[in-house]
């Protein structure tokens, strides 16, 4: 039994594994925090000098004071909340949507062949092209944001989920059989682990994804959220505050990235891809 568990745990992941996550170790964030603060100063000069007119490219110093501000402000994290809450729910909603029918999918190799059509034609539709559907279905609150979200992030969890169980090592199914383990047990002890790492790749695609698509759903419709107050500082002229409003926004999904990895660290530590180990 362990030399299934070792080898399925160090069988190959494939293209859509997720990539190590060297930028959590010291050095590589000092190295990232550096290019950061050298793209900043460049923006600052090129603001200041002309370069880039201010009324559009306020300096960066500005929309990090205007960024200050606003944290203090009860009406940003109101929207922080709305965005995040239609984000989690959509997430959320895609896993349990996804993940389930990726393994099935991707276990019933009939299944996998006459549902690949359907899946690569529904994959590439743009969720935004389906803004107009989704008002029209559920109105420009809440629920709207939740089917946008939904759509976005099932895709890659659902394609990464498939190809993950596609993808097992026949070797490892070879070892199980004749160790005597029934299919269930070789789905659970062989077929789940080797798809885990696709499905947290998926799971961080999706992450951000869902993210963009909550704050691009406000933004068109009008929704309430943090795309909401982008459009309104656009709409009366308050460049720096639209700035500053797009930098949480990009603070947002950097947490969000950084969280699922941390889970990601933890629940995946006997394999390969974050253990850092090359067999």
């Amino acid at each position: 039994m362990a030399l299934i568990t070792n080898l399925a745990s160090g069988q190959r992941a494939g293209f859509a594994r997720g990539s190590k996550t060297p930028w959590l170790l010291p050095a590589a964030a000092v190295r990232g925090g550096l290019g950061v603060l050298a793209a900043l100063i460049l923006l600052e000069a090129a603001s200041r000098s002309g370069l880039l007119p201010a009324q559009y490219f306020p300096p960066v110093s500005l929309t990090f004071l205007q960024l200050l501000h606003e944290l203090t402000q009860a009406t940003l994290w109101v929207a922080v909340g709305q965005t995040m809450a239609g984000w989690a729910a959509g997430l959320l909603l895609a896993v349990v949507v996804a993940v389930p029918a990726g393994l099935l999918i991707g276990s019933v190799k009939p299944l996998f062949h006459a549902s690949r059509i359907v899946v690569e034609f529904l994959r590439p539709i743009p969720s935004v092209a389906l803004v107009p559907l989704a008002v029209l279905v559920f109105g420009a609150g809440l629920e709207m944001k939740v089917f946008l979200v939904v759509f976005a992030c099932t895709w890659p969890l659902l394609f990464q989920t498939m190809y993950g169980v596609r993808d097992v090592d026949p070797t490892v199914l070879a070892t199980a059989r004749v160790y005597g383990l029934p299919a269930h047990a070789r789905f659970v002890k062989v077929v789940l682990p080797s798809a885990m790492p696709y499905i947290a790749t998926g799971l961080r695609i999706s992450a951000a994804i869902g993210l963009i698509l909550a704050v691009t759903a406000e933004i068109v419709v009008g929704a309430p959220g943090i795309g909401r107050l982008i459009l309104d500082a656009q709409s009366v002229n308050a460049t720096t505050t639209m700035y500053a409003l797009v930098a949480v926004t990009g603070l947002l999904g950097l947490l969000i990235n950084l969280l699922v990895r941390l889970v990601e660290k933890r629940v995946l530590a006997w394999h390969v891809s974050v253990r850092g180990v090359t067999l």
